[in-house]
């Protein structure tokens, strides 16, 4: 079986290497406009510890959105259900970095994946700290996920969103105006900017996700990360609301749940059998990874992992 998935693998690395329409790698943060696309990694780790990789899976990669993942989980430790009675857990139909339904919706985020929603948590995570023993304390959870101290954020990456992130300030003052953010914005944002300036390898990053497969049990450690109901319910928040506006597609094309970054990493779950990182830079129209979502799609294919049908397993 292990040998089967090693050949899967490696087949879809090839295959994506010879695809000429790679989608367009995100030009707003200089930074991430430099990487090219011709990058490609792939990690798949199976519940019994076994990994497998081909391209550039060892490659660090700025995660962006995806570090969103591990800012609710540790939110939800600190608040437990309280937090959602700031951020909600419905699908935004909109862009991610949209303003248009926080007016309608007194200054609540439908979800904790979009800007709005993830700036919230921040708020929430600053809440015991300063900003630097936030920041400290998310890159601390993300090392000890992976097992792996030599994660690092990417200060050249969270400069530039500092820089230029003009539109998720505007998100911030005006959810303060609602009295949703109650740190002022400059130290909320500056830990917002920094989460997603975290830079792992599909295999990193792969290995940290490994909780969201195992019910909440990090299986290298035995250590309870979340509960099994809250470890499934972070599951379904992402299958719902993981991409954008572009959650529906990525459920009916691929069948797990999943969080894409504009950095072209997406971590998907595939529950009580593997946590799974592709990473392509080239985004499609909603701002996720071209390849990395057409990757998934033909793994789920060719393993059967998809949630919607566990008959057909690898």
């Amino acid at each position: 079986m292990n040998d089967r998935l090693s050949s899967i693998i490696a087949d879809i690395a090839l295959e994506m290497a010879h695809i000429s329409d790679r989608g367009t790698v995100a030009n707003y943060i200089a930074p991430l406009a430099a990487v090219p696309d011709s990058r490609f990694g792939i990690a798949v780790i199976e519940l019994d510890g076994t990994c497998h990789v081909a391209g550039d899976a060892d490659t660090p990669f700025s995660i962006q959105s995806i570090s969103k993942v591990f800012g609710l989980t540790l939110a939800l430790g600190m608040v437990g259900d309280a937090l959602w009675k700031r951020v909600g857990r419905e699908p935004s139909g909109s862009a991610f970095n949209s303003i248009v339904q926080l007016e309608a919706e007194q200054g609540i985020p439908r979800n904790p994946f979009i800007n709005a929603g993830a700036i919230v948590v921040s708020d929430i995570l600053l809440g015991r700290h300063q900003p630097g023993e936030t920041i400290g304390e998310i890159l601390r959870f993300v090392r000890g996920l992976a097992g792996d101290e030599s994660i690092m954020i990417d200060e050249e990456v969270a400069h530039a969103e500092q820089e230029t992130g003009f539109r998720n300030m505007a998100l911030a003052q005006y959810m303060r105006a609602f009295g949703n953010i109650h740190h002022s914005v400059e130290r909320t944002l500056g830990v917002y900017f920094h989460q997603c300036a975290l830079a792992l390898s599909c295999r990193q990053l792969a290995l940290a996700g490994r909780y969201l497969m195992c019910g909440g049990i990090n299986p290298e450690t035995g250590r309870t990360i979340v509960s099994r109901q809250r470890a499934r319910r972070i599951n379904a928040v992402m299958m719902t609301c993981g991409h954008y506006d572009g959650s529906g597609e990525f459920a009916y094309r691929v069948g797990l749940p999943g969080k894409s970054g504009v950095g072209g990493g997406i971590l998907a779950v595939a529950p009580g059998i593997a946590s799974i990182v592709v990473w392509s830079p080239g985004l499609n129209a909603r701002g996720n990874s071209q390849l990395g979502t057409l990757a998934l799609e033909r793994l789920v294919q060719r393993t059967g992992w998809s949630v919607f049908d566990p008959a057909e397993m690898l």
